[in-house]
């Protein structure tokens, strides 16, 4: 295992020790880990059990877990981990219980960047979410975890800094890409129905944007784009004017969030998880340029500023969380990571 995100694991274990302690001996069903959130949480369970002797149980429901034996052949092989092969939107309901469920199945980021249809990814967020929740109601779990979105919320008007849960806003279907929004939206009302109708305890984590190792490099993600750039020492191109405002938490952040969430999140209540260090679009690149001694190449014009920050003080009193990796630490193991080594490039 790369040394940079053992260390990364390690940490994850130390700050999430309570949260994985509840877990030991549990059988967790889970949808979307073959993702980038999924791959983390299942390297994470993977690690626990190792370190902690957890006998923690994970059974997979994926399109394409074939995607894990290439990529990560130590979580294929994993005697912990067993995968059901379906798609989510009518896979067979399987006839076992689950003690946990965590729900992060959605599109691919690679078939979005592929312009996928939008009734399809509507249909394989919000129905997706139906079935699964179908499936949850003969599993009888102690607790569900819904990995939503920030999308749901629409478009950040302007003079808002952070959206937080009680913004009553909704993506416009008129919109272009509002499919995504709309999907996870009603993926909220499926749990908000089903948790009540047949008492499901189910919390929501609304989640914004992260980074780290396993983040595509090659398809719409900024922080990727600019690394593949850096990376090939080309200059980093920005797709825009750059005045974009973003926020980034680091993925082994995210895993911490995540666990608390799923062991002691309030029942049917709805939690923003991601950073609210804001900056621009430019200002990523410039900072990426500096880490690779490249230029910054803007390829747009101006137009409207768009904003998507999180306000995230509830789930930070809830359960003390913290975004604790700096934006050049995470930097640095992400770049550390690909290159499968550590130290070369500094921040």
């Amino acid at each position: 295992m790369n040394k940079l995100l053992q260390a990364d694991l390690d940490e994850i274990l130390l700050r999430a020790r309570k949260d994985l302690d509840a877990l030991s001996g549990q059988l967790l069903f889970m949808t979307g880990g073959t993702g980038f959130f999924g791959h983390w949480l299942l390297e994470t369970l993977a690690h626990a059990n190792v370190r902690l002797g957890l006998n923690i149980k994970v059974n997979v429901l994926s399109r394409a877990p074939e995607v894990l034996q290439s990529s990560a052949p130590h979580l294929f092989s994993d005697r912990a981990i067993s995968f059901i092969q379906g798609d989510v939107r009518h896979f067979d309901l399987p006839q076992f219980q689950a003690d946990l469920i965590i729900h992060g199945a959605t599109t691919s980021a690679r078939e979005t960047f592929n312009k996928e249809d939008d009734l399809k990814k509507f249909e394989t967020v919000a129905l997706g979410t139906k079935r699964l929740l179908e499936f949850a109601k003969t599993a009888a779990p102690s607790r569900m975890l819904y990995l939503g979105s920030g999308a749901c919320y629409g478009s950040q008007p302007e003079g808002i800094q952070r959206i937080d849960e009680n913004f009553a806003g909704s993506p416009d279907p008129r919109e272009p890409n509002a499919a995504l929004g709309i999907a996870k939206r009603t993926a909220e009302f499926f749990c908000q129905y089903y948790g009540a109708r047949y008492g499901l305890d189910i919390s929501i984590a609304r989640c914004f944007s992260f980074y780290g190792p396993y983040l595509p490099l090659d398809i719409h993600y900024a922080v990727g784009n600019f690394v593949a750039d850096g990376l090939a020492g080309r200059p980093i191109v920005v797709q825009g004017d750059g005045t974009a405002v973003r926020s980034y938490l680091y993925a082994a952040d995210l895993v911490v969030w995540l666990l608390a969430i799923l062991v002691r999140g309030e029942n049917l209540e709805a939690y923003n998880v991601g950073s609210e260090k804001a900056m621009t679009i430019s200002e990523l690149a410039n900072r990426l340029a500096d880490y690779f001694s490249v230029p910054v190449s803007v390829q747009g014009s101006s137009g409207v500023v768009s904003r998507y920050v999180p306000a995230t003080q509830k789930a930070r009193s809830a359960f003390g969380l913290d975004e604790w990796t700096t934006l050049s630490t995470g930097l640095e193991r992400m770049v550390g990571h690909v290159l499968g080594t550590s130290g070369i490039y500094r921040l």
